[in-house]
């Protein structure tokens, strides 16, 4: 069985932690774990544009001993209408996994259908987990632990990184609220996989439509871009809508006086936050960007070596044991 990373709740809530763990240890070392040595490759696939992804990706697999073979998909013959399975049977002979950053969730999920290596959503119209992780890091580096702390975000509740915090953040045993317009509500189907979770792990998931009701006692307050990618004509109707829900000075003042902020970048000043809250002192953005390295590294170690294990090509008293060895 290959260990794909599709959406967040591909991971359990220990592996989650686990994941976590390992991110920790790998940014206070960050080449003490090199899963990829040799160099092994690791194949980079971009349909979307992408800054923190592709540098994290990139300079992550290099710092894991191995090779980013960054893809351009436009150039690729996926750009040319190559069947997704055929590509993916070309690249899982030469690669020891496959990063994908594109738009719909159907594409990634059929790559992994055929692929005997793990498969890692970079990005969909429909999730967002590495970001996630990247977060929860960032949190409990703040905070010290995650479990009943009540994560707001303020935007598209219908969107990828909606979705993501939902179920990334039941998993983690967070209370997450989703402040959005009502016509912007998260799916039906992805909200009832986070409210299962939850109630396994001690958290909560809510939806309002007040967004002072969803960031009031606030541990995180988070937001995104109010037009993501594929949405730009739709900017104005958007900034219309949206505008109450601006993670602005008024919003930050009804979390809890310690509150952390998120961004997952690119930010709009103005827009969907203030510049007084991003570039201010409870700001954790930039820390945010960094950990996305970390947590990436994390989770594709954590995918190759589960892989093996569940190929029955290496035993689990062997993880670690090239890193030991080293030393």
């Amino acid at each position: 069985m290959v260990r794909h990373f599709l959406r967040d709740d591909d991971l359990t809530p220990a592996e989650q932690a686990e994941v976590l763990d390992l991110a920790d240890r790998l940014k206070a070392d960050p080449l003490g774990h090199q899963v990829l040595a040799g160099p092994k490759a690791v194949a980079v696939i971009f349909d979307k544009h992408s800054t923190r992804t592709r540098v994290s990706f990139s300079v992550g697999i290099a710092q894991l001993g191995g090779y980013p073979l960054v893809i351009d998909a436009a150039t690729s013959q996926l750009g040319r209408g190559e069947p997704i399975e055929d590509t993916t049977r070309v690249l899982e002979r030469q690669v020891e996994a496959i990063v994908w950053r594109t738009f719909g969730q159907d594409r990634l999920e059929a790559m992994a259908s055929v692929s005997r290596v793990p498969v890692v959503n970079a990005l969909t119209d429909r999730f967002h987990p590495c970001q996630i992780l990247a977060d929860l890091q960032t949190v409990r580096e703040r905070k010290g632990a995650l479990a009943g702390l009540v994560m707001s975000y303020l935007g598209d509740g219908a969107n990828n990184m909606a979705h993501s915090y939902l179920l990334g953040g039941a998993l983690a045993g967070m209370h997450v609220r989703i402040g959005t317009p009502p016509q912007y509500q998260p799916d039906p189907a992805i909200l009832a996989d986070a409210a299962r979770i939850a109630a396994e792990t001690g958290g909560s998931v809510a939806v309002l439509h007040d967004a002072m009701a969803a960031a009031a006692g606030a541990d995180v307050l988070v937001t995104d871009t109010w037009v993501s990618m594929g949405q730009e004509a739709e900017q104005a109707d958007r900034v219309d809508v949206f505008k109450s829900y601006a993670v602005d000075e008024a919003a930050l003042a009804l979390a809890t006086p310690d509150a952390i902020v998120l961004h997952c970048l690119p930010a709009y000043r103005g827009k969907e936050i203030a510049a007084s809250v991003i570039d201010g002192p409870q700001s954790a953005v930039w820390d945010e960007a960094e950990n996305r390295l970390h947590a990436q590294k994390a989770l594709l170690t954590f995918l190759i070596e589960r892989s093996l294990i569940e190929r029955g090509l290496i035993e689990h008293s062997q993880l670690g044991q090239a890193e030991r060895e080293r030393r």
